[in-house]
């Protein structure tokens, strides 16, 4: 019973798997002056269309809790680019020595990777400045992704990327 409860929380602790994002921005931006905000119209995501859709709908719906609005004549458009790429696996090779009394030892260990490899997506979100064609602010997020995941999941995953993403906009001086 003990191993059926552990390989339970094992499998919920990977199944949620942290978001890391990276932030980077243009110290000289005044970030008060932007309050409406559009997309690229050539912007190519590398997404499927409906992981397109869902991130765009999260986009808009946390931008507009935070006071921005959609609009035709933006103080910012936003690029978002993504490419997915398979992780290292985990292969390691130990050689060992010991000894105890008169008698001495020695052994090798090879780690072996089991299972797939793991697909991680990154996808970079750029806000630019297009009357200055400058870019202010950047995030880029890593998570693991899985193709396969049912279209809930897609959607929470793309929900929670959204918040962390956006948890450091404006940023902090």
């Amino acid at each position: 019973m003990k191993s059926i409860i552990s390989m339970f929380l094992l499998l919920l602790i990977f199944s949620c798997a942290p978001v890391y994002v990276t932030y980077d921005y243009d110290r000289g931006t005044d970030f008060s002056q932007y309050r409406t905000y559009n997309y690229y119209s050539d912007m190519t995501p590398g997404l499927s269309d409906l992981d397109t859709k869902r991130l765009l709908d999260a986009l808009d719906l946390k931008l507009k809790t935070e006071g921005f609005e959609l609009s035709n004549t933006p103080d910012f458009y936003i690029d978002i680019s993504s490419k997915e790429f398979q992780a290292v696996p985990n292969q390691t090779v130990g050689v060992g020595l010991g000894g105890g009394g008169r008698n001495v030892g020695g052994g090798i260990s090879i780690g072996l990777p089991i299972g797939q490899a793991q697909i991680n997506r990154q996808i970079t979100f750029d806000f630019v400045d297009e009357t200055k064609k400058q870019l202010f602010w950047q995030a880029q997020s890593n998570y693991k992704f899985n193709p396969n995941d049912i279209p809930e999941k897609r959607l929470s995953r793309i929900q929670q990327l959204v918040e962390k993403v956006l948890s450091k906009y404006p940023p902090k001086k």
